[in-house]
């Protein structure tokens, strides 16, 4: 499922929520977005997307901004996630672990959202002993696709 080995008790679990239950971070890069926006716009009865990474404890996006802002202006009422123990000390805010998390939980929450790719989030891997882009721990996912 994952490709680096994690604690048993970062992964909460991988489920489908409401969009609207979730609190992004950070603002997006527009063409990013809608590049991304683009490339969702199948026909096809289900899309293949990686989960959007929350925190357990607040539905705040740890990664997936983009995901999440392409899904929901395509008009998707139910987003995949990967549910994320966001407080272990495995999960930093970028190499330095710069931010607080709970100023980031703070910022969400009043949607005085940070600038594009502030926070970089990283993951340790107990295999190779070293941190990771978090995105890794996303999983692929088979949603079912909004029709018109």
């Amino acid at each position: 499922m994952f490709s680096i080995k994690l604690d048993n008790d970062i992964v909460k679990e991988i489920k489908e929520i409401s969009i609207d239950d979730i609190l992004p971070h950070e603002k997006v890069i527009i063409d990013k977005k809608e590049v991304l926006k683009s490339n969702l716009k199948y026909k096809d009865e289900y899309l293949i997307i990686s989960t959007i990474l929350i925190c357990s404890q607040s539905n705040m996006i740890i990664d997936g901004h983009h995901r999440y802002t392409a899904l929901k202006e395509l008009g998707y009422d139910k987003v995949p996630v990967t549910v994320v123990n966001y407080f272990s000390d495995k999960i930093i805010t970028d190499e330095n672990d710069t931010f607080s998390k709970k100023d980031i939980i703070y910022r969400s929450k009043t949607g005085d959202l940070f600038e594009p790719k502030s926070t970089k989030h990283l993951v340790f891997c107990n295999d190779k002993l070293n941190w990771f882009p978090i995105t890794l721990i996303s999983s692929w996912y088979n949603l079912k696709s909004k029709t018109d």
